[in-house]
């Protein structure tokens, strides 16, 4: 026996042994479906939905934040900073 027909016949076996095991769970089930009892369906309770009521707020302009302008004493930090920064 040649390998090439040794592999088809192992992929014949492969095949018929999946075919034999899909039918037998085919058979599983519908001897399971058979042997069931009615079913039953529960009937679905609908819940009232409940509408949420907006509220309406007053449209207030933000107000616009004015800058405050720098004293002397901080202007005078200020460029004392630069100096000494600018003398290193």
């Amino acid at each position: 026996m040649t390998h090439a027909s040794m592999l088809k016949a192992r992929r014949q076996n492969q095949k018929h042994k999946r075919e034999l095991e899909v039918e037998a769970k085919q058979a599983k089930r519908v001897a399971k479906l058979a042997t069931a009892e009615p079913v039953v369906k529960k009937e679905k309770v609908k819940k009232e939905k409940v509408k949420k009521e907006k509220v309406k707020t007053e449209a207030v302009m933000p107000t616009k934040v004015k800058k405050v302008k720098p004293t002397k004493e901080e202007l005078g930090r200020q460029e004392s900073k630069k100096g000494k920064a600018d003398g290193k």
